[in-house]
């Protein structure tokens, strides 16, 4: 029996351990069954007994009395419970757990038994004695068995929070505890509620996918079909123009060809925003979706609805009630009663309707961002490059949130005008056809309506084009924003910023202008349509006179069509607003998916990845990239691809990973892929994640793979070995380092073919070859795998089993080393000409070993394996770069607004404490200085005066309607008349036009802020020294031009301008219910506003603040996905990172969900208060009866009315003004941030300064911050004019340190630094880098022309930007382009190669012409070809200048007349380069030199001081 109870109800149905614990309870089943069946069998057995009366037909019915009626209706309350827990049960049952049959039974036992209860009601009518003693036992039985249910179930809503019973979490009484909580202490994510399984992202996605598969499939037919008929259109316009088949063919031909070309020159935006796209499917999938949501919201707003028209009409019985002396109390009290709740039952509707809009927003949000998440997974890269990183993450940002805003007033579009409907019929009751009047004036309101809303959203659009394009132009600031300091090309920018800002604020100017004349036009709607409407029935018939009764019901429900009359325009706006974002969101969800058709896996013996005429492009009508390459790779080979920058190696690479177009052929891959790309992608996680990937640990394996890769010398120095968060982008990890742990990852993921983009370009020389022993070459852990290996490395390719030679996108020779030598092609002549230079870098790990040897204090070794020397140098790199990494974070630590990388959600201390503690006042006043406090003044007299006339016009309403007491039995004069309706509409319209003024006053105010505010933010961080950047995430300064500036530019103004309406509202409505009845003032006092408010505020606040927190990892992880995306497709990991996106999101999302349930809970009380307010005015009304008129009452108890919704307003707008204030404190605490140096200062240096290019330095000193060690120890030298300086070392030898110091980006900690005879510290910044030149090593492109990322300041002539190019061997590609020197460079120089964008950066030094450059391992990413490029320019061009140059490569450096060598930071001697006849081997001078360096001094005096060795910064 008990097995079959529990199958029954799908749980346990006893057991004794439920109750031997402390929390004892009864199992759930029990309670199901056996308490559910005793009353209910108790009932079913007696119940035939007590029907008989009614069979009997003898007996005689009585009449029907209250207390029967009253308990009918009870019953049939319970009887529509009990079937509409069966319908949810039936619906809830339908999906894919279904529910246990208890569900559905217990239900259908509840319907029959209530039936059997109203059945027995009906025949006691025939009885003598009307109740029943079986009924009441019943009652009884079902009360004692219903206790221990109804305990389980608060305990278990205690515990769980988000219950299952709608109207509980409607109530929100369970959610107290929080709200007290979060006003005691900080909340912590843990302290919040988990999701229900129907709200999270992943079934909520589900079925949002299934949905928009369908309906995408049909919109891209109707795409097809439009495209079908436009060529027709096209075909059929040439045919009229009587050209014969084969001319048409020709012309077709030619236009296909040439408008690309055109569009091109107009750039990739152009293009891609005139592309057709999928349309129209968006709004059915997510209605289709989310259905059942709006079902049952529908239906609780209707009950809301038809209950708001209940309380005019109770007014209206209470003003006749107060105007009949004779009337008895009860009734006054009755009316006051159901006042109070019809009011409350309002109020429940209202919320659980609200919750269950706040859900479908929320929903809808997780819905698109998952989608977009998902396509940006799946997308081809042609559709990848319409839209750039930034604006994805803006279509998750700012569209789905605008998505989620439409939601929660969706239902306004239906109810708005039901209501306005509903209105007119109750007022056409009360003043018949006059209402007409009123009608006209709203109908003529409507076309003013459309106008507006239709030049809104063409505002909207530019506004948000204007948005994206700063922010685009912002993050490559930012990323580039050291290539700015070393060039001063702040202003530039700065000016470029401002212009596109000026735009954007112009554009919101007139927004909000757009907005106040509609705004105007709405509150002045419903005054207007009651002047019209009142005026005309009286001057239609004498006979009507405006009474009490008319009138303040009139104005009830004119008060009720208010709110729509007001909603609908914000509606259709938002609707608007929605609508850009729903094509945005359409063109991006519709684009075309990565297309890896062309990528075949047929099984193929002997062959591993096989091209055949292979053929591929980067955009579909773009010009061929890879040219039929024919070619087969055989499995367990080792393979290189060579060739000159540009000639298609990544290319190739990225036609195998599918990521291209495919033209013709196809590439066969057999097997398993791993690929490592040129630039490391490292995830935000530990370093171990970061190597695993996601696969299993397999601990052997794993020490196997760190090992081999050189990773265990780093794991001793990093603070938790492989358990080391890796910040954003890699941040504590050098170059070298990152390389590694790609190399790494793709060894331990155990592939069959491994793609390698170049991996050993950014490690040095030693630690390659160790790399290529131990992991890629022949007697590697690879070595039986297949391994295509792009590289610029010589020294490597006689140990490869097949050399690939690319030129321009084709295979010009493909064969084995020694082959190719003896073609004597292309390959064999690159040997020739920069073989020597490879041997150069071979042997400069010789002396490097020779070095680090010494360093340690050790003789030279001969028989010292290469193992020993990698490690020392690898640890030696590790623990600069940690000793790198504590600078900047001990650094960070100085500011109290930046924070170690790897924490939670990258929120700093400084961030939490702003969002707990309260705002400080002096915020708001920060914000209403920027407005202009003599505006804001202004702005606060025009409510003022607004609500001043407000007041005026009910008052003297209240009057008039008293005249119809007072001209009772005479005719209404003519005279009093016209007064009467002259000052009532004089009232209206300086109502309007105060609050016409306040508007426009307001939006200029707020245009006003935004520009000072943006302006102060933009001129600091600009201004900021380079160490701010080094400790704080971009991501974080993103954070502030966008979110920041945008609750600034929009929010803050509106919820100021919501703010003064709510809280004028409350003044003037608690002021006319005073004056009706003065102890109303006693009664206001107990109910505490301010005390829900202070939980609410505080609560409200930390759950935004965790709403803030986990939003940000959403979009660093999408960001960390689009630019890892090669990867994660190549490994194949998209489900894992979807996963992970999922569980991001419905971390933010319950923290949303506990923000709605917050604001719930605080309606329902504020609600509560805003009854009791109707209440007691009516009450006192009763109490006050035979001393009131009837106007005054009126008055008093439709403004009553009113303050409910304006209550909960004001503390809902009081929070979010505090919420959006911080905003302000966020944006000044950027701005306060100390400053460099001024750009520039009184002293100038002379015109054509530095004219030798002699540097001093002079006893100079240097350290990161005040309280570190040097990190220069007094370096005493003199470069003289024209002389090439080579600087050489590892990292943290104190070559960048060098840089910087020459540039100021350090400032001195003793000694100084002359340039031709000024000291560099006494002048402005930009007179001194804008007279030095630096070629970086990582080459920053910007988006813009290519002649704006040479000049920015135009001030430079065409031809020597020409002449600039050609001597940078860039001429010839430039002119070969379509736009030459307005060739749009795309985001950080994307369609330019590596070596290209170098070349670009030469080139401005070459437009500079300064008389000293800084050569900053400018040739370390590029193949030897371009750097031999490099240095024969700058051997010609730069002859007559002082050149530093500083290098890992030695060949680099030598054509220098002296090195400059550093150890650690050391001091002695300077050495020459001896001339050839002196010295005819320049590699064992080197090596020479090298051992002098480390011969003298011991490791402390080497570390302690600055050797010149003209120019060897040497060693570490």
């Amino acid at each position: 029996m008990p097995a079959a109870l529990e199958e029954f109800c799908g749980s346990v149905f006893w057991n004794d351990s439920f109750l031997a614990r402390p929390d004892a309870d009864l199992p759930v089943c029990f309670q199901q069954t056996v308490l559910v069946w005793i009353p209910l069998g108790f009932l079913w057995v007696l119940a035939p007994w007590q029907l008989l009366p009614m069979c009997k037909s003898k007996s005689k019915k009585s009449s029907p009395t209250k207390l029967y009626t009253t308990k009918q209706v009870l019953a049939t309350l319970l009887l529509i419970t009990a079937v509409a827990e069966l319908v949810l049960a039936i619906n809830e049952g339908t999906g894919q757990n279904p529910l246990p049959a208890v569900q559905y039974t217990n239900p259908s036992l509840y319907i029959v038994t209530w039936v059997l209860v109203l059945l027995i009601h009906y025949a006691r009518c025939f009885c003598l004695r009307r109740d029943s003693v079986v009924l009441f036992c019943f009652w009884i039985l079902s009360l004692l068995c219903g206790i221990l249910p109804f305990q389980s179930l608060v305990r278990r809503a205690l515990q769980v929070g988000f219950g299952r019973k709608l109207l509980l979490t409607s109530l929100s009484f369970w959610y107290s505890r929080i709200v007290y909580k979060g006003h005691r202490k900080p909340l912590e994510i843990e302290d919040v509620w988990e999701l229900k399984d129907k709200d999270r992202t992943q079934t909520v996605y589900a079925a949002f996918e299934k949905n928009m598969k369908t309906a995408l499939r049909k919109a891209q037919a109707e795409l097809e079909k439009r495209k079908r008929k436009k060529r027709r259109q096209e075909r059929d316009t040439e045919h009229m123009n009587g050209m014969s088949k084969a001319q048409s063919q020709d012309i077709l031909v030619l236009e296909e060809k040439q408008p690309k070309k055109k569009k091109k020159k107009k750039g990739d935006k152009g293009d891609s925003s005139h592309k057709d796209y999928p349309k129209k499917w968006l709004i059915k999938v997510l209605f289709k979706t989310f259905l059942q949501n709006l079902v049952m919201s529908v239906a609780f707003k209707l009950v809301h609805d038809a209950l708001v028209f209940v309380s005019p009409q109770l007014l209206k019985l209470l003003i006749a009630f107060v105007s009949d002396a004779e009337a008895f109390a009860w009734q006054g009290y009755l009316y006051s009663i159901l006042l109070f709740l019809t009011a409350v039952l309002q109020s429940l509707c209202l919320q659980q309707y609200f919750n269950l809009c706040f859900q479908l927003g929320t929903n809808v949000r997780a819905s698109l961002i998952a989608a977009i998440y998902k396509k940006a997974l799946t997308m081809s890269s042609a559709t990848r490059k319409e839209s750039t990183v930034g604006e994805t993450v803006n279509l998750m940002s700012a569209d789905a949130q605008r998505f989620m805003e439409m939601a929660n007033f969706v239902h306004q579009l239906w109810s708005s005008p039901l209501q306005i409907i509903v209105s007119i019929i109750f007022l056409w009751g009360e003043l018949g056809p006059s209402v007409l009047a009123g009608l006209a004036v709203m109908v003529l309101l409507i076309p003013i309506n459309g106008f507006l809303v239709n030049k809104s959203k063409d505002v909207q659009v530019r506004n948000m084009k204007n948005k994206d394009e700063r922010m685009k132009i912002m993050s490559e600031v930012l990323n580039g924003i050291k290539i700015l300091k070393l060039f001063a090309w702040e202003p530039s920018f700065e000016k470029r910023i401002n212009e596109i800002r000026a735009c954007e604020l112009k554009d919101l100017l007139k927004f909000s202008y757009l907005q106040s004349v509609s705004i105007f036009v709405f509150s002045c709607a419903p005054f207007l349509v009651s002047l019209a409407s009142f005026a005309v029935y009286i001057l239609v018939d004498e006979n009507n006179v405006l009474d009490a009764q008319k009138a303040f019901t009139s104005i009830s429900l004119f008060n009720v069509l208010r709110f729509p009359m007001a909603m609908l325009p914000l509606v259709l706006s938002s609707m608007v607003q929605t609508n850009v974002s729903k094509e945005r969101l359409e063109r991006y969800l519709g684009g075309e998916d990565l297309d890896t058709s062309a990528i075949h896996h047929d099984s193929i013996p002997g062959s591993a990845v096989r091209f055949s005429e292979a053929t591929f492009t980067w955009e579909q009508d773009g010009n061929a990239v890879i040219r039929d390459v024919t070619l087969d790779i055989k499995p367990g080979s080792l393979v290189a691809v060579v060739g000159a920058v540009g000639s298609g190696k990544s290319s190739l690479i990225s036609a195998m990973l599918g990521e291209m177009e495919n033209i013709k052929g196809h590439i066969n891959i057999q097997g398993s892929l791993a690929y490592v790309p040129q630039q490391a992608w490292i995830q935000n996680a530990t370093l171990k994640d970061n190597i695993l990937f996601g696969s299993e640990l397999d601990e052997a394996r794993y020490q196997k793979v760190i090992k081999a890769c050189a990773l265990l010398p780093d794991l001793e120095l990093l603070p938790a070995g492989d358990q080391t968060e890796i910040g954003e982008k890699g941040i504590n990890l050098s170059g070298g380092q990152k390389q590694r742990v790609s190399l790494a990852r793709a060894v331990y993921n155990d592939a069959d073919i491994y793609i390698l983009d170049d991996p050993l370009s950014a490690v040095d020389a030693h630690v390659g070859k160790h790399l290529f022993e131990h992991v890629l070459g022949p007697k590697g852990l690879l070595q039986k795998k297949t391994r295509i290996l792009v590289t610029h490395s010589i020294s490597f390719l006689p140990q490869v089993d097949n050399i690939v030679v690319l030129v321009a996108g084709a295979v010009s020779e493909h064969g084995s080393y020694s082959t190719l030598l003896a073609n004597r092609g292309a390959f064999a002549q690159f040997l020739n000409s920069y073989g020597s230079q490879e041997e150069g870098a071979a042997e400069e790990t010789t002396a490097d070993g020779v070095e680090e040897q010494g360093d340690e204090g050790m003789e030279p070794c001969v028989e010292e394996g290469p193992d020993d020397v990698v490690t020392m140098a690898l640890k030696r790199e590790a623990s600069i770069h940690r000793k790198e990494f504590t600078r900047r974070w001990g650094l960070s630590q100085s500011f109290p607004l930046f924070r170690r990388p790897g924490g939670f959600a990258g929120e700093t201390p400084a961030e939490k404490g702003m969002a707990t503690s309260l705002v400080k006042f002096s915020m708001y006043l920060q914000y209403l200085r920027a407005v202009g406090l003599g505006f804001s003044f202004c702005i606060a007299m025009s409510y003022v005066g607004d609500y001043a006339a407000y007041v005026g016009t009910n008052l003297w309403l209240s009057a008039w309607t008293d005249d119809a007491e007072r001209y009772q039995n005479e005719t209404y004069p003519v005279q009093q008349r016209d007064l009467r309706i002259g000052v009532f509409g004089a009232l209206g319209v300086s109502q309007a036009l105060f609050l016409f003024l306040a508007t426009i006053l307001s939006s200029h105010g707020a245009v006003q802020a935004s520009r000072i505010v943006h302006e102060q933010l933009l001129s600091n961080i600009l201004r900021v020294p380079m160490s701010f950047f080094d400790t704080t995430p971009t991501g974080r300064i993103v954070n502030r031009f966008a979110k920041d500036i945008f609750t600034v530019d929009e929010t803050i103004p509106m919820s100021f301008r919501s703010w003064l309406n709510c809280f004028m509202g409350i003044i003037s409505t608690l002021l006319m219910i005073a004056l009706a009845t003065p102890f109303f003032l006693v009664v206001i006092v107990p109910l505490d506003v301010p005390s829900f408010q202070r939980f609410y505020i505080s609560t409200s606040r930390q759950l935004r603040r965790l709403d803030s927190v986990t939003r940000s990892p959403i979009y660093s992880h999408f960001g960390e996905t689009v630019s890892g995306l090669p990867v994660i497709r190549a490994y194949g990991h998209q489900q894992r990172f979807l996963e992970q996106n999922e569980k991001t999101l419905d971390i933010n999302q319950k923290t949303v969900h506990s923000w709605i349930v917050s604001n719930r809970w605080l309606a329902i009380r504020l609600e509560f208060v805003g009854s009791l307010v109707v209440f007691f005015s009516a009450l006192l009304a009763v109490i006050s009866k035979n001393s009131l008129g009837g106007g005054i009452v009126g008055l008093s108890i439709s403004s009553a009315l009113n303050v409910t919704q304006t209550l909960n307003w004001l503390v809902r707008v009081s929070s979010e003004l505090e919420t959006n204030i911080v905003a302000v404190e966020r944006v000044h605490e950027y701005t306060k941030v100390k400053r460099e140096a001024p750009w520039v200062t009184d002293k100038r240096p002379p015109h054509g300064w530095p004219s030798k290019g002699e540097i001093q330095f002079v006893d100079y000193k240097v350290r990161y911050r005040p309280e570190l060690e040097l990190v220069l120890l007094g370096i005493t030298c003199n470069i003289g004019s024209t002389e090439k300086v080579g600087v050489v070392g590892r990292t943290g030898a104190g070559k960048s340190s060098l840089t910087n110091c020459l540039f100021r980006v350090l400032e001195a900690a003793g000694g100084k630094i002359i340039i031709d005879g000024l000291d560099i510290a006494t002048i402005g910044l930009h007179d001194l880098r804008q007279n030095l030149t630096i070629i970086p090593q990582d080459p920053v492109l910007f988006t813009g022309t290519l002649r704006m990322n040479l000049d920015p300041f135009d001030q430079y002539t065409d031809e020597e930007v020409w002449k600039a190019l050609e001597l940078a061997h860039l001429k010839a590609y430039v002119q070969e382009l379509p736009e030459r020197l307005q060739h749009n460079v795309s985001e950080g120089g994307e369609n330019l190669s590596v070596g290209q964008r170098q070349l670009v950066c030469l080139a401005r030094a070459l437009l500079r012409k300064a008389k000293i450059l800084i050569l900053d391992e400018a040739t370390a990413a590029v193949d030897l070809e371009t750097d031999h490029l490099i240095q024969t320019t700058i051997r010609s061009a730069f002859a007559d200048c002082t050149v530093l140059t500083i290098a890992h490569r030695l060949h680099t450096i030598m054509d220098s007349n002296r090195y400059h060598g550093a150890q650690g930071s050391w001091g002695g001697e300077r050495w020459p380069v001896a001339d050839a006849e002196m010295q005819p081997d320049r590699q064992e001078w080197l090596q020479c030199l090298g051992q002098q360096c480390t011969a003298s001094g011991s490791a402390e005096q080497r570390r302690g001081k600055m050797v010149m060795c003209y120019l060897c910064l040497w060693g570490e």
